[in-house]
């Protein structure tokens, strides 16, 4: 079963319906989508749309689900930062485009860094608030590998304040989830955030 499936009624829409929604928005912006350099625009953004939105038919569970135990009694802090992704704003459709930073202290197993940045490109090809994203990261790979502890910190400027509204650029939002011992202890708070270089002496 799919993490977060689709609304029952998704899957009835056709390309033809979805391309000519698009035909409707270009209208009511003005435009003829009738004109040349506008006849192939709907099938572009359709095209768009399964890429960008592809994290709805992704379990992000999935990747986490391989696991490996030989790691020499390894048990410190793992961190992998800078995973750059573009995601889109449920409030305006507008894009949310950053970096997230995901840190756990294995219990025993730990998994392949690749399966992180895996976790976090599904969760951001959705629609999203990153206030959920990064709750929905933290939570998974809480879930599935049951470490000692987890954070996830995520940096995303947003397209719907930039381009739109107030209009302010060079602002970025940061939000932060901890889990187990990143909660309970500050001193492995602290060791994350340095290691991620956010935080205080930024």
């Amino acid at each position: 079963m799919r993490d977060a499936p689709l609304p029952e009624d998704t899957d009835r829409v056709t390309p033809a319906a979805a391309e000519e929604a698009v035909r409707t928005l270009l209208r009511w912006a003005g435009e003829d989508p009738a004109r040349e350099g506008l006849l192939d625009t709907p099938k572009r953004v359709v095209k768009a749309y399964r890429d960008w939105f592809s994290g709805y038919g992704q379990d992000p569970r999935d990747y986490l689900a391989r696991t490996f135990e030989e790691v020499a009694g390894y048990d410190e802090l793992i961190v992998l930062r800078d995973i750059e992704f573009e995601s889109h704003c449920e409030h305006h459709m507008a894009p949310i485009i950053g970096k997230a930073h995901v840190g756990y202290l294995p219990d025993g197993k730990v998994v392949g860094i690749s399966k992180l940045a895996r976790v976090v490109e599904t969760y951001a090809r959705r629609f999203q608030v990153q206030e959920k994203m990064t709750a929905q990261i933290a939570d998974c790979i809480n879930d599935v590998l049951q470490p000692r502890g987890v954070g996830v910190v995520v940096e995303g400027a947003h397209e719907c304040m930039t381009t739109r509204g107030v209009h302010k650029r060079g602002v970025s939002m940061i939000t932060s989830k901890m889990l187990g011992t990143f909660r309970e202890d500050a001193r492995t708070r602290m060791e994350f955030l340095q290691f991620i270089d956010v935080g205080p002496g930024r």
